[in-house]
């Protein structure tokens, strides 16, 4: 099993926070997700089983136009409600540094502004308001 430190170093440089956008159906649904070259396919599955994710890896072979040959990319993306709320956050919240720490700072206070963020998904920034968060210690160290 990897370390939790060692999953939040590899995301503070290879993961974001982000959303999906639907622009047709004006839907936001934030998102965590890490990519990776394809060789670290096997590393993905492994952080996804150190924290009991149920997500699959991709594989993305993404060329440009311009003729230029890029290697395929592994990638974790989590999506789910449940999953976000229960394993992410609590796993990231206030253990990132740098421009990461206020990557998902932004991110949460977002999901809370964005009227285009889907209402179940507010319960997450209720959660960092009421502070629950910060009692879940269910992963400050393994």
């Amino acid at each position: 099993m990897i370390s939790y430190d060692y999953i939040r170093g590899l995301v503070e440089g290879e993961g974001t926070f982000t959303f999906s956008t639907n622009r047709a159906a004006r839907r936001k649904i934030p998102a965590f997700a890490i990519k990776m070259h394809h060789r670290d396919k096997k590393l993905l599955e492994e952080i996804r089983n150190t924290l009991r994710l149920k997500n699959k890896i991709y594989i993305y072979n993404h060329q440009r136009n311009d003729g230029s040959v890029r290697a395929p990319q592994a990638m974790l993306i989590v999506r789910e409600l449940d999953q976000l709320k229960d394993i992410i956050i609590p796993f990231f919240y206030k253990k990132l540094f740098g421009n990461k720490a206020k990557q998902f700072n932004e991110w949460i206070e977002k999901i809370w502004r964005d009227p285009d963020v889907p209402h179940s998904y507010k319960i997450i920034y209720k959660y960092h308001e009421w502070g629950r968060y910060d009692n879940d210690h269910r992963f400050d160290s393994n």
